[in-house]
């Protein structure tokens, strides 16, 4: 069966070699109920394609339940698998359903399966050879019916070396492995993925766009956060960057590496020429520049004298007619007739 796994369902992005690889493994992968052993650095989209697994497969319509043991303390992660019953410990007062059992028919997802301590390998062990499990309290085991994905950024083989992780489980786990390369591994998906973040965080009043230049920067990074990094990144160059185009000059300096943001600036000021935000933005910066005396300076006050020159500057340029001179000033008109009688501007 063929997926899509580039559709608005799962969002996995690319036309790589290394992500078609993926794709491939996910395609055949998805009917089977074999368990899936997913690695990958931190970032990666490990759920994304644990998520992508579970949607294609005939367990679709039933729950997908996601937990990742490195996030829960080990003493509590025991009843969130497993759940409880009434009295099992002092505080518990009600039977709890573990997450596995909430997962029935359906898929858990077990990620950063290697930080589970050994003690409950033990446990996810029988889980896996019998299809059931024991609350904490309970005399009689639960049958239930799972899919198990699992997913790590680390080296299991070590941590067996190390006594961490237990070999059986590990064969039990890892009978269809996948694995996710890091960003810096697929270079070419970089322009993809950015104008993916770019089209979600630009939302209906944006329309940003990123130049050429500054799009051969985000090639070149390392991503060592990879994916989650760069959709970090896009989503704060769509707050942050001057103009509706993302420039080097708007990068920050790890990106940029040894490049001085000084060599784009010529070529960004011929390009932004004409843009009006950034003319004003330019003109204010030398219209109303303050140097602070030794003696220091009343903030609220020239804050407030500041304000009062750009808003009779803009009353003045729309002959006093408040709609016009809002707009100007990218306020609402009851904004504006709140701040003139705030600084006790009458007409003209």
């Amino acid at each position: 069966m063929k997926i899509n796994l580039e559709s608005e369902s799962f969002g996995i992005v690319g036309e790589s070699q290394p992500i078609r690889e993926v794709f491939d493994v996910v395609e055949r992968a998805a009917g089977s109920p074999s368990t899936v052993m997913i690695y990958g650095e931190s970032g990666t989209g490990k759920e994304l394609i644990a998520r992508a697994l579970h949607m294609n497969s005939p367990r679709a319509s039933k729950p997908f339940i996601a937990v990742n043991c490195g996030a829960i303390p080990h003493e509590l992660l025991e009843s969130e698998l497993f759940g409880y019953e009434k009295g099992a410990f002092t505080g518990a007062v009600n039977t709890r359903i573990g997450r596995m059992e909430l997962a029935h028919q359906g898929t858990i997802f077990l990620d950063e399966i290697g930080d589970m301590p050994t003690t409950l390998q033990v446990k996810l062990l029988r889980v896996l050879a019998e299809r059931e499990i024991d609350r904490i309290g309970s005399t009689k085991p639960t049958p239930i019916d799972i899919r198990v994905i699992t997913a790590t950024h680390r080296n299991l083989e070590e941590s067996i070396k190390e006594g961490k992780f237990r070999e059986d489980l590990y064969y039990r786990l890892n009978i269809i492995p996948i694995n996710l390369p890091p960003l810096r591994e697929r270079k070419t998906d970089i322009p993809l993925l950015a104008n993916h973040f770019l089209k979600q965080f630009n939302g209906a009043a944006k329309s940003k766009t990123i130049s050429d230049e500054a799009m051969n920067f985000l090639v070149n990074y390392s991503w060592p956060g990879n994916i989650r990094e760069l959709a970090n990144f896009v989503e704060r160059m769509v707050v942050l960057s001057i103009g509706s185009t993302i420039m080097p000059r708007d990068l920050p300096d790890k990106v940029l590496g040894d490049t001085p943001k000084e060599k784009w600036q010529p070529q960004e000021e011929k390009e932004e020429e004409g843009n009006p935000a950034l003319m004003l933005q330019q003109s204010l910066r030398q219209s109303f520049h303050v140097g602070i005396p030794e003696d220091g300076i009343n903030l609220k006050k020239t804050v407030e004298e500041f304000e009062k020159e750009l808003l009779l500057e803009a009353l003045e340029k729309t002959g006093w007619v408040k709609n016009k001179a809002a707009n100007l000033l990218g306020l609402n008109r009851t904004t504006l007739v709140e701040k003139l009688k705030k600084l006790q501007i009458s007409g003209p």
